[in-house]
Protein backbone atom coordinates (compact mmCIF):
# COMPACT_ATOMS: atom_id res chain seq x y z
CA UNK A 1 0.00 0.00 0.00
CA UNK A 2 1.40 3.39 -1.02
CA UNK A 3 1.28 6.13 1.63
CA UNK A 4 0.32 9.61 0.45
CA UNK A 5 -1.19 12.49 2.41
CA UNK A 6 -2.87 15.05 0.19
CA UNK A 7 -2.45 18.73 1.07
CA UNK A 8 -5.38 20.11 3.03
CA UNK A 9 -7.54 22.90 1.76
CA UNK A 10 -5.67 26.20 1.93
CA UNK A 11 -2.19 24.67 2.36
CA UNK A 12 -1.27 25.80 -1.13
CA UNK A 13 -1.23 29.38 0.17
CA UNK A 14 1.46 28.50 2.73
CA UNK A 15 3.44 26.45 0.18
CA UNK A 16 3.30 29.28 -2.35
CA UNK A 17 4.48 31.76 0.29
CA UNK A 18 7.43 29.57 1.35
CA UNK A 19 8.29 28.91 -2.31
CA UNK A 20 8.22 32.65 -3.11
CA UNK A 21 10.37 33.59 -0.09
CA UNK A 22 12.91 30.84 -0.80
CA UNK A 23 13.03 31.63 -4.50
CA UNK A 24 13.84 35.21 -3.53
CA UNK A 25 16.71 34.22 -1.24
CA UNK A 26 14.98 33.90 2.15
CA UNK A 27 15.46 30.28 3.24
CA UNK A 28 13.25 29.32 6.16
CA UNK A 29 15.23 26.91 8.37
CA UNK A 30 16.84 25.18 5.40
CA UNK A 31 14.01 25.48 2.89
CA UNK A 32 14.78 25.09 -0.79
CA UNK A 33 12.71 25.16 -3.94
CA UNK A 34 12.93 21.75 -5.56
CA UNK A 35 12.38 21.74 -9.32
CA UNK A 36 11.92 18.43 -11.10
CA UNK A 37 10.86 17.56 -14.64
CA UNK A 38 7.38 16.03 -14.69
CA UNK A 39 7.32 12.35 -15.58
CA UNK A 40 4.25 12.72 -17.81
CA UNK A 41 4.48 16.23 -19.25
CA UNK A 42 8.22 16.87 -19.14
CA UNK A 43 7.41 20.32 -17.75
CA UNK A 44 9.28 21.59 -14.67
CA UNK A 45 7.40 21.44 -11.36
CA UNK A 46 8.52 23.27 -8.21
CA UNK A 47 7.83 22.58 -4.54
CA UNK A 48 9.24 23.91 -1.28
CA UNK A 49 11.22 21.24 0.60
CA UNK A 50 13.31 21.06 3.77
CA UNK A 51 16.93 20.16 3.09
CA UNK A 52 18.35 18.10 5.95
CA UNK A 53 22.09 18.06 6.60
CA UNK A 54 23.09 14.97 8.58
CA UNK A 55 26.61 13.69 9.25
CA UNK A 56 28.04 15.76 6.40
CA UNK A 57 25.51 14.60 3.79
CA UNK A 58 22.33 16.29 2.57
CA UNK A 59 18.92 14.66 2.28
CA UNK A 60 15.36 15.27 1.17
CA UNK A 61 12.63 13.58 3.19
CA UNK A 62 9.05 13.28 1.93
CA UNK A 63 6.87 13.54 5.06
CA UNK A 64 3.67 13.16 3.02
CA UNK A 65 4.86 9.92 1.42
CA UNK A 66 4.68 9.12 -2.30
CA UNK A 67 4.06 12.68 -3.48
CA UNK A 68 4.22 13.88 -7.07
CA UNK A 69 7.69 15.37 -6.49
CA UNK A 70 8.91 11.98 -5.22
CA UNK A 71 7.53 10.17 -8.28
CA UNK A 72 8.91 12.81 -10.63
CA UNK A 73 12.35 12.75 -8.97
CA UNK A 74 12.54 8.97 -9.32
CA UNK A 75 11.57 9.16 -12.99
CA UNK A 76 13.79 12.13 -13.89
CA UNK A 77 16.84 10.95 -11.95
CA UNK A 78 17.87 14.54 -11.36
CA UNK A 79 16.59 17.79 -9.93
CA UNK A 80 17.49 21.31 -8.88
CA UNK A 81 17.52 22.97 -5.48
CA UNK A 82 17.25 26.73 -5.35
CA UNK A 83 17.65 29.51 -2.81
CA UNK A 84 17.55 32.95 -4.36
CA UNK A 85 19.77 32.99 -7.44
CA UNK A 86 21.80 30.00 -6.29
CA UNK A 87 20.71 26.89 -8.18
CA UNK A 88 22.26 23.49 -7.54
CA UNK A 89 21.72 20.55 -9.87
CA UNK A 90 21.81 17.15 -8.21
CA UNK A 91 21.20 13.47 -8.64
CA UNK A 92 19.13 11.69 -6.00
CA UNK A 93 20.05 8.40 -4.36
CA UNK A 94 17.04 6.84 -2.66
CA UNK A 95 17.77 5.21 0.68
CA UNK A 96 16.74 1.73 1.75
CA UNK A 97 14.28 1.56 4.64
CA UNK A 98 16.92 0.17 7.04
CA UNK A 99 19.03 3.29 6.44
CA UNK A 100 16.25 5.75 7.36
CA UNK A 101 15.76 5.64 11.17
CA UNK A 102 18.58 8.03 12.14
CA UNK A 103 17.62 10.41 9.32
CA UNK A 104 13.93 10.39 10.23
CA UNK A 105 14.92 11.10 13.85
CA UNK A 106 17.12 14.05 12.80
CA UNK A 107 14.36 15.33 10.48
CA UNK A 108 11.80 15.18 13.28
CA UNK A 109 14.16 16.93 15.72
CA UNK A 110 14.53 19.80 13.27
CA UNK A 111 11.02 20.10 11.80
CA UNK A 112 8.53 18.26 14.02
CA UNK A 113 6.68 21.54 14.61
CA UNK A 114 6.04 21.69 10.84
CA UNK A 115 5.70 18.04 9.77
CA UNK A 116 4.79 16.18 12.97
CA UNK A 117 1.16 15.83 11.86
CA UNK A 118 2.33 13.53 9.03
CA UNK A 119 4.07 11.12 11.44
CA UNK A 120 1.02 9.84 13.36
CA UNK A 121 2.40 10.53 16.82
CA UNK A 122 5.91 9.26 16.09
CA UNK A 123 8.55 11.77 17.17
CA UNK A 124 12.33 12.06 17.47
CA UNK A 125 12.26 10.07 20.72
CA UNK A 126 10.87 6.97 19.02
CA UNK A 127 12.89 3.76 19.05
CA UNK A 128 14.90 2.67 16.02
CA UNK A 129 12.45 -0.22 15.67
CA UNK A 130 9.46 2.15 15.45
CA UNK A 131 11.26 4.41 12.96
CA UNK A 132 12.22 1.34 10.88
CA UNK A 133 8.56 0.23 10.99
CA UNK A 134 7.30 3.52 9.53
CA UNK A 135 10.25 4.00 7.14
CA UNK A 136 8.55 2.49 4.05
CA UNK A 137 6.03 5.36 4.09
CA UNK A 138 8.68 8.12 4.02
CA UNK A 139 10.89 8.30 0.91
CA UNK A 140 14.35 9.71 1.64
CA UNK A 141 16.90 10.82 -0.98
CA UNK A 142 20.59 11.61 -0.52
CA UNK A 143 21.68 14.57 -2.64
CA UNK A 144 24.71 13.88 -4.84
CA UNK A 145 26.58 16.04 -7.34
Amino acid sequence: MTRYIKPRKGEHVLHNSVRWLTKHGMSLLGSRVLTVRGRKTGEPHSNPVNLLTFEGERYLVAPRGETQWVRNLRAAGEGQLRVGRRVERFKPVELADDDKPALLRAYLKRWKWEVGMFFDGVDAGASDEKLREIAPGYPVFRITA
